[in-house]
């Protein structure tokens, strides 16, 4: 095991810093990292692969986990419409162009469906980098594609469980998908509100006694109890990771756990990104150089497509809307997620796995490339469009820009904070709390 780590950790290392000389996502170089170490390239394994696959499970895990904890019902509040509009646009859209490409390549209905899943979302990380190394984290896009992306990342994650239960039964059946999401819904609330309302309030209390290591502590075993609390409950564990992550973003040390998982996330991420490379063939990325050249054409017309108009009917400028559609023009580690989610179920096709993750890698390699021609091509379209639409783009610019400077000052209190000041201190909030304090202290005297 521990020569394990050192290969994945030594071949990874060398490999990022190629790719970081490079100027390309390190993402991609522990793919790369995965095809050098796995038994494809050189027909043999120099890695266990059932510890590998064990380690980047536990990294599906806290790559959720952190991404819940950037989750802020706050944030998301304020560029609601813009969100929900583009995220669910986006997402029908491809799922629809996924769905299709999966049909017209004889695929049958759940191998179509993943793929539609796969298809469906940007990845936040390479978006977030690529606007980092493009100087535009100021732009005012940037409010508006975060937010789409968490959405996009809560659609994921319930995408997930919905195709979870597709697949174990082998058939779609409208009535039962709908008992499953109204299931799910009722789940969630109960999870958000009893966490929400109980868990801030209990780290409030113990505030003073939590040094980095005991919060670390707590954090992960909070998040493996409610993994455990989803699966008990016949949902996925990335789930429970994600609703967990969501609730300490609540908190008043949210900020202080995101720093503090960064390390560990980084490391079994990386490791969940190798062991997708492993199963990668490089023979099978010839075979299907078509196929995988296609799907890449597919994700970068749809997602400019459907992007610049969930953007445009969610209130953004065509500048803006071009900006983001623009950036979100690859799939990254959901649909990675999904791919192996697909595997482990035993449904999925064994030629969508390399075609997928060779999209994602061509994708991901032009992306920063294809964001520096928004603006080109927003200059183009608009000297180019009819008098009347030129005149709907010049409205919505000052529409836009009216609202920002008409934006009022302040903090406003986020809904987590108004639903906690409205309940925390009721009868039997107050005293759980209290009576969770009171063990605790008496536990601790009868040590000493």
């Amino acid at each position: 095991m521990v020569q394990d780590l050192y290969i994945l950790m030594i071949t990874a290392a060398v490999v990022s810093i190629v790719f970081k000389l490079l100027k390309q996502p390190v993402v991609l170089g522990y793919i790369v990292a995965g095809v050098l170490v796995g038994p494809h390239l050189f027909g043999e394994t120099f890695v266990n692969a059932d510890n590998v696959k064990a380690w980047g499970d536990i990294g599906v895990l806290f790559v959720l986990f952190c991404i819940g904890l950037e989750f802020r019902l706050k944030n998301l509040i304020s560029s609601g419409k813009v969100a929900a509009i583009g995220a669910l646009t986006i997402i029908g859209g491809m799922m629809l162009f996924g769905y299709l490409v999966g049909k017209d390549a004889d695929f049958d209905m759940v191998n179509s469906l993943f793929l539609a899943g796969m298809l469906c979302m940007s990845s936040t990380t390479i978006v977030m980098k690529a606007i980092d190394e493009a100087g535009l984290r100021k732009e005012r896009f940037v409010k508006g594609a975060t937010s789409i992306l968490i959405v996009e990342d809560v659609v994921a994650v319930v995408l997930m469980v919905l195709l979870s239960s597709i697949a174990i039964r082998h058939q779609f059946e409208g009535a039962e998908l709908v008992s499953k999401v109204i299931d799910l819904a009722i789940t969630l609330a109960a999870w958000f509100i009893c966490g929400i309302l109980i868990i801030p309030t209990l780290i409030r209390k113990v505030k003073k006694h939590l040094n980095d290591e005991t919060l670390i502590i707590l954090s992960l075993g909070l998040c493996l109890g409610m993994v455990l609390t989803a699966e008990e409950a016949g949902f996925s564990s990335a789930l429970g990771a994600f609703v967990m992550g969501s609730i300490l973003a609540e908190t008043v040390e949210a900020h202080r756990i995101e720093k503090l998982m960064t390390p560990l996330k980084n490391v079994f991420a990386a490791i969940f990104f190798i062991s997708v490379g492993m199963l990668i063939n490089p023979s099978s990325l010839t075979q299907y150089w078509v196929s995988i050249l296609w799907v890449s054409l597919v994700i970068i017309v749809g997602m400019i497509l459907f992007g610049t108009l969930g953007c445009w009917w969610g209130g953004q400028t065509m500048r803006d809307s071009m900006l983001t559609s623009f950036s979100f023009v690859q799939i990254g580690e959901f649909s990675f997620i999904i791919a192996s989610l697909g595997t482990g179920l035993g449904v999925l096709n064994p030629i969508i796995y390399p075609i997928i993750v060779a999209s994602s890698v061509v994708t991901t390699f032009l992306t920063p490339y294809i964001m520096k021609a928004a603006v080109p091509c927003y200059t183009f379209l608009y000297n180019h469009v009819s008098a009347s639409m030129r005149a709907k783009i010049d409205q919505r610019e000052r529409q836009v820009a009216e609202a920002e400077t008409a934006k009022p000052s302040g903090d406003k209190s986020s809904l987590a904070d108004n639903v906690r000041h409205a309940v925390r201190n009721t009868f039997i909030t107050k005293h759980l709390v209290n009576l969770f304090i009171k063990n605790m202290s008496a536990h601790e005297e009868e040590k000493n």
